[in-house]
């Protein structure tokens, strides 16, 4: 068992939603995907918006209703082997609230972009130097990929790593975060289903 917290603002749009379209996609896997906020409301579902967008993206009913919004502590940053923050705030957020967790903390769009700069191989060997444990062998993985930090040309514009905060606009909003979010998601799924190929 591997475990992967995703974090945003309110935790009832971006982060729930990547938490849900991991969970679906890392299904084969024995993976607990949680998801919290740096202003997180209090036990609030996701929004009528990001709930149409998770639906139509395959994330079952069940899992959409499962949700409850939760304020992230800096408890919830012991357990996770990787976190993915929907923003450059709140990955500094989370590294102010734990700073060892520095090098397991990306925003999804730079993990995405990062990972993709390294081959299958290179993504397998990395995964192999964590032994057997999938908990070590996740964390290795994102050592590998964190090491690509410097290394691989950042977007001219930082805010190319980040995920949009679509809450109060339109639905024109919700699809250009969700259009940000997804690409993300695949890749970030190929390199941890890579870890155990």
């Amino acid at each position: 068992m591997f475990e992967i917290l995703t974090v945003c603002t309110g935790n009832i749009c971006r982060s729930p939603l990547a938490a849900a379209l991991l969970r679906t996609r890392l299904a084969p896997l024995s993976v607990n995907v949680v998801s919290a906020g740096t202003r997180g409301l209090r036990e609030a579902p996701m929004t009528e918006e990001t709930i149409a967008l998770a639906t139509s993206l395959g994330v079952s009913p069940a899992d959409i209703a499962a949700h409850r919004s939760r304020f992230l502590m800096e408890s919830h940053l012991t357990s996770p082997d990787i976190i993915f923050a929907m923003t450059r705030e709140h990955r500094r957020d989370v590294v102010e609230l734990a700073p060892s967790r520095m090098r397991s903390t990306f925003t999804i769009r730079e993990f995405a972009r990062l990972a993709d700069s390294l081959t299958d191989h290179q993504l397998c060997s990395a995964a192999e130097a964590g032994g057997t444990d999938p908990s070590s062998r996740v964390r290795a993985l994102s050592a590998a990929v964190a090491s690509q930090r410097g290394l691989v040309l950042s977007p001219s514009d930082p805010a190319d790593d980040d995920v949009i905060d679509p809450y109060g606009h339109s639905w024109h909003t919700y699809e250009l975060s969700a259009s940000q979010l997804e690409p993300a998601v695949n890749s970030t799924v190929r390199a941890l289903k890579l870890a155990f190929g």
